[in-house]
C-alpha cells in the first residue's frame, strides 16, 4: 500500500495565508494521485481556535478530498471518539490545534464532519485487497506528559499488520533542547514505520531499526534556515520499503548572512541592498528573502543606528524582505546568544518560550498543584488580556 505522509499546513496563518491555503491545496491533490491513502501529522490549522473563514476554507479542501476514489478504506477504528467514514484520511491534531482534556479541538469537527478520521489516542485500520495498515495516533501534547500518555496507552502493533506509529512533538535528537523531548529510544518499539509532525524542516532518520520521517511544513512560518529547502510530502510503499519526496510548488525562500563587522550604517545598508539585489532578481516569484545581520559595527554606532524601513520598503513589490539586526549587539543572555548562534534553529517561539517557562519553574521548585503547560497556554492566548488573567486564575485557584 502506498501511504502519503503530511504534515503542518498551518490553514489560517495569517502572515502567508494564501500560500498556506493554495499549497495545502496542491499537497492534498497531489497525495491522493500518488497514494492509497494519507496520514497527516498534525497542526492543520494554525490557531487552536480558527476563524469560521478558515474552517471554511479547510471544508473546501478536504471536501474535495472525500470525493476522490480511494483504492483503500478505514475498516476498523477503537480508541477515544468515534469515526464517521471510511475514507481513508488519517489525521491527528497538533500543537497549534491542543486543546484541554474534553474540549472540541478543529481536527475533531473534520472528523465529525466525516471529512477525515481523527487518530488521536485511538488505533485505525485501512485496507486494501486483503493488506492490513494500523495507524497507532497520538496528537500533540505538552512535552513533559507525552511520555506518560505513551505509558499509559501502552501501545502493542498489530499482529499481520504494518504498523504505523504517528505523533506530533518535539524529538530531542532533532531539537537538543530541553530534557523533558521525547528521545527515538523511548518511542514505542515494533513498529513498522515513525511519523511525526511538528518540526519543519524534512527528516529522514531511524527509530528502533525502522524509518522514522518527518515531512517538514507545506508552508513557511518560522523563517529559519532549515525552511530554505523546496516543500512538499512522503509516498511510502510498504511493499518495498522505500520512499519518495513528492515536491510542490512553494514560495522560495532565501536566507542570507551579513557580517558587519567594522561597517558604518551607511555601509550595511549598502550591503543588505547588494545582497538583496542579487537575490531578487533571480526569476523567482516574490520570494521571501531574509537579512541576518551579525557582527559588531564601527566604534561609535550601534544596533538602532542601522535603517531598515526604507530597504523594506523599496523592494515590496518584487519580493518580502525581512531584516533581523538581533545579532548585531551583545548581551549576556545565554537564551539571545543560543537563537543568534542557530543553536535553536528548528525551535518555534512557542517552544521556546514554554522551555523557558518550565525551567523557571523547575528552579524556583513550584507545588502548584497545576499543569504547568495548561497555564503556559493561557499566558500566551492571543484572547483578551481580561479573558486571559480570568482564565489563568481559574486553573491556578481552581475557581
Amino acid at each position: 500500500m502506498k501511504i502519503a505522509i503530511l504534515a503542518d499546513f498551518h490553514i489560517g496563518y495569517e502572515r502567508f495565508r494564501e500560500d498556506a491555503f493554495r499549497q495545502t491545496e496542491e499537497a492534498l491533490e497531489l497525495a491522493s494521485q500518488n497514494a492509497d491513502m494519507i496520514v497527516i501529522a498534525g497542526d492543520i490549522f494554525d490557531y487552536r481556535h480558527p476563524k469560521p473563514e478558515v474552517i471554511a476554507e479547510a471544508i473546501t479542501l478536504f471536501k474535495r478530498l472525500s470525493s476522490k476514489k480511494f483504492a483503500a478504506n478505514v475498516s476498523g477504528f477503537e480508541g477515544r471518539g468515534e469515526r464517521y467514514t471510511d475514507i481513508p484520511v488519517v489525521a491527528i491534531p497538533g500543537t497549534h490545534e491542543r486543546r484541554s482534556d474534553g474540549e472540541v479541538d478543529p481536527v475533531d469537527l473534520l472528523n465529525l464532519a466525516g471529512l477525515l478520521v481523527n487518530a488521536n489516542q485511538a488505533k485505525v485500520t485501512v485496507e486494501k485487497g486483503g493488506e492490513r495498515v494500523v495507524v497507532y495516533g497520538v496528537g500533540g501534547t505538552a512535552e513533559e506528559r507525552f511520555k506518560e500518555t505513551l505509558d499509559r496507552m501502552d501501545l502493542k502493533p498489530t499482529v499481520g499488520a504494518f504498523n504505523l506509529f504517528l505523533f506530533h512533538q518535539s524529538v530531542y535528537e532533532f531539537l537538543p533542547f530541553s530534557e523533558d523531548f521525547i528521545r527515538l529510544e523511548e518511542l514505542p518499539p515494533g513498529f513498522d514505520l515513525y511519523v511525526d509532525g511538528h518540526i519543519h524542516s524534512k527528516i529522514e532518520a531511524k527509530c528502533h531499526g525502522k524509518k522514522f520521517l518527518i515531512p517538514g511544513s507545506t508552508v513557511l512560518t518560522q523563517l529559519r534556515e532549515g525552511e530554505q529547502e523546496e516543500k512538499g510530502f512522503f509516498v511510502y510503499d510498504t511493499k518495498n520499503n522505500e520512499h519518495s519526496f513528492i515536491k510542490i510548488k512553494s514560495r522560495k525562500f532565501i536566507m542570507v548572512k551579513i557580517d558587519v563587522e567594522g561597517m558604518s550604517p551607511a555601509e550595511v545598508s549598502g550591503a543588505i541592498e547588494g545582497k538583496i539585489a542579487s537575490v531578487a532578481d533571480e526569476g523567482h516569484d516574490r520570494p521571501i528573502i531574509r537579512v541576518v545581520l551579525e557582527g559588531k559595527l564601527k566604534d561609535g554606532f550601534r544596533n538602532v543606528d542601522v535603517g531598515i524601513k526604507g530597504i523594506v520598503d523599496s523592494y515590496s513589490k518584487n519580493a518580502i524582505v525581512e531584516i533581523t539586526k538581533s545579532g548585531i549587539e551583545t548581551t549576556d543572555s545565554k537564551e539571545a546568544e543560543d537563537l543568534r548562534n542557530g543553536v535553536l534553529e528548528n525551535v518555534s517561539i512557542r517552544d521556546y518560550g514554554m522551555g523557558i517557562f518550565l525551567e523557571r519553574l523547575k528552579q524556583n521548585k513550584y507545588d502548584l498543584k497545576l499543569n504547568p503547560s495548561a497555564l503556559f497556554d493561557k499566558l500566551s492566548s492571543d484572547a483578551k488580556k481580561e479573558v486571559v488573567v480570568k482564565e489563568a486564575m481559574e486553573i491556578v485557584f481552581g475557581s
